[in-house]
């Protein structure tokens, strides 16, 4: 395999960020980067004018990252109530979703979450506590806890 130095232009998952000087192989770059304008040749005069975008775009990450978790430290002591009908065993009529609780996480805190970064094994159809992940950011992600109480039942 021949391999080909390149600048990127944008970010490219697994491959690299704007303005790096990456190795890829030759083809990659000719018939895939090149012609979309992702990468141009490394030369003295595009890498300067590159440094600046990448500066910029690094100073975006970390702006991320702390968002990130600022937003773990709001979520770390939540616990998100849902009510829905429910028959005698305890199994729910309707589902408790990722999107529900996106929904809910967005209401409370303002932030909004991509439903796709909750991980949880399925809906959520049973009464009671249950634990759910939230990834916020790359390697930044939090439990929350979620519970779910019959519609109609008062707490005693």
């Amino acid at each position: 395999m021949i391999i080909a130095k390149v600048l990127l232009t944008s970010t490219i998952d697994k491959v690299g960020h704007v303005g790096e000087v990456v190795n890829v192989a030759s083809g990659f770059a000719r018939n895939y980067l090149f012609p979309r304008g992702l990468a141009i040749e490394p030369s003295e005069h595009n890498i300067a004018r590159f440094t600046k975008e990448r500066a910029a775009h690094e100073a975006e990450l970390l702006q991320r990252a702390e968002k990130a978790r600022q937003l773990k430290a709001k979520l770390a002591d939540q616990m998100f109530v849902f009510t829905r009908k429910a028959h005698g065993d305890g199994h729910l009529y309707g589902s408790v979703r990722s999107e529900d609780i996106a929904a809910q996480i967005e209401e409370t805190t303002g932030e909004h979450v991509e439903a796709s970064k909750i991980r949880m094994d399925g809906a959520i159809e049973t009464l009671g506590p249950h634990a759910v992940t939230v990834s916020l950011y790359k390697d930044i992600a939090v439990d929350v806890r979620v519970r779910v109480d019959e519609e109609g039942k008062k707490e005693e």
